[in-house]
């Protein structure tokens, strides 16, 4: 979180890369040389024809000038997963040292699991959640050594025709996270993973399953940062999460992707009786950020929560909200979407709230509040509510608004400078996404939000 410049570059480090463009080939390459059974590779083959068919999703950005030819989809950095800082290549660990995650680790964490290019560079968990029976590894140390687990739930919740994006990472996938919690443990500590792309053209397709089991809870934050480079790249992941009966589980997400990556991601979640699941999703940077984290409320009395901010500036498109699908009876869901347009930006809360016919009694409020602060910037607000029983109810609330010109004379009549007085601003209309992190990301992320709007305010 520390690297707010995106400005360095450590050079090509990769011990191993696959040629740029994606065929059955590749696959089939990819698929040996991690070794996987046929049932994997069958998977993947059957992921790639569906990548072919499919075309881009008919709303939002334009992604037409993506050329999947021009990727290069494996990179390995690394000769294996370590869960010593010292036998991570130097030039790696300085990497994650700048953006604070080693000093993280040491201070508020149960455990870390750090990404770069194509796979998990550095691994660990307190010992005394492995004694419990926590599982918290990589998504290939999954199909090795958790195989009943993994295939009980791998791609149960987003399927491998679920959308182009969704196809593509299904085809490709590479590193990622998965997290087995035992019933009735409940971590004190979040588990955090960290993304980072550092090549030219890079491709990153992590996938995440998530299993909370009854009664558990869970706090997961993930991080994501590249540096800038001419030309684009392009992240598509998927990420899976079952919170199984009384289990909890909060996913915070804190993106901080340079300004020529694609982000297009597929995040859902299933929620059964008196779960909840909460996602808390910071977005700053890429040039285009499609990203609608879905909860299904399948289960009476669950609950779901979404609370999200993000930053559009120029020649960026932030195309982001959240899906509430409601099926049990009793069920909530609340989401909360803040978001902050500048020097051109474009950005657009995109969201789906379904009452099923048996939700009974089922409740949602929406709340859409956008900050425009320049003329220039624009924002979109295209929401669908729909209820299909008579006894549920949704409440839909949307505001766009500039920085008011009496506040800040106010504050300005106080002593206050006008570049103080907009960031005052800004930091209270991001209030309610910053209360929802950890007092150390909290801090991190205004300083973050601070620094990428310099230049802007004031």
């Amino acid at each position: 979180m520390k690297d707010y410049k995106f400005g360095f570059n450590d050079g090509d480090i990769s011990n191993f890369k696959f040629d740029k463009g994606i065929n059955e080939e590749l696959i089939k390459k990819l698929s040996k040389l991690k070794n996987e059974p046929e049932s994997i590779l069958n998977f993947r083959l059957a992921s790639y024809r569906n990548f072919c068919d499919l075309k881009n999703p008919s709303y939002g950005p334009d992604l037409s000038d993506i050329d999947f030819n021009d990727i290069f989809y494996y990179i390995n950095p690394s000769e294996k997963n370590s869960d010593n800082w010292a036998n991570v290549d130097e030039k790696i660990k300085n990497t994650f040292d700048k953006v604070g995650v080693i000093d993280a680790e040491k201070k508020h964490l149960a455990g870390l699991a750090t990404q770069y290019e194509s796979e998990v560079v550095y691994h660990s968990i307190e010992k005394e959640l492995e004694d419990k029976g926590v599982i918290f590894t990589d998504i290939q140390t999954a199909i090795e050594k958790h195989s009943n687990l993994f295939n009980e739930y791998f791609s149960k919740l987003v399927k491998n025709d679920d959308n182009k994006y969704a196809a593509l990472n299904s085809a490709v996938f590479s590193g990622g996270t998965f997290i087995y919690v035992p019933k009735g443990v409940k971590l004190e500590k979040p588990l955090h993973s960290y993304f980072r792309m550092n090549s030219d053209k890079m491709g990153q397709f992590e996938r995440t399953l998530i299993v909370v089991d009854e009664g558990a809870e869970l706090s997961y934050i993930e991080g994501c940062t590249a540096p800038i480079y001419s030309n684009n790249s392009l992240h598509a992941a998927v990420v899976e999460i079952f919170v199984l009966k009384k289990a909890k589980c909060r996913y915070t997400a804190l993106q901080n992707w340079s300004n020529n990556v694609y982000n297009l991601v597929t995040k859902r979640a299933v929620c059964e009786e008196n779960a909840i699941m909460e996602w808390v999703d910071g977005n700053i940077g890429s040039k285009v950020n499609m990203k609608y984290p879905a909860v299904i409320l399948k289960g009476d009395n669950s609950r779901g929560l979404t609370v999200s901010v993000a930053l559009s500036s120029f020649n960026q498109n932030q195309d982001t909200g959240a899906k509430m699908i409601h099926i049990g009876k009793n069920t909530s869901s609340s989401i909360v979407s803040k978001s902050i347009s500048q020097n051109g930006g474009v950005s657009t809360y995109r969201g789906l709230v379904s009452h099923e016919k048996s939700a009974i009694n089922a409740k949602t409020t929406v709340e859409c509040d956008t900050l425009i602060l320049d003329e220039k910037s624009k924002s979109y607000t295209i929401p669908f509510n729909i209820i299909r029983n008579g006894t549920s109810q949704i409440e839909h609330e949307a505001k766009i608004s500039n920085v008011s010109e009496e506040l800040l004379y106010y504050m300005m009549s106080r002593g206050i400078s006008l570049k103080e007085a907009n960031e005052l601003v800004i930091a209270g209309f991001i209030d309610t996404f910053t209360k929802e992190l950890p007092m150390e990301y909290a801090l991190e992320f205004n300083a973050l939000l601070k620094h990428e709007m310099e230049g802007s305010i004031g």
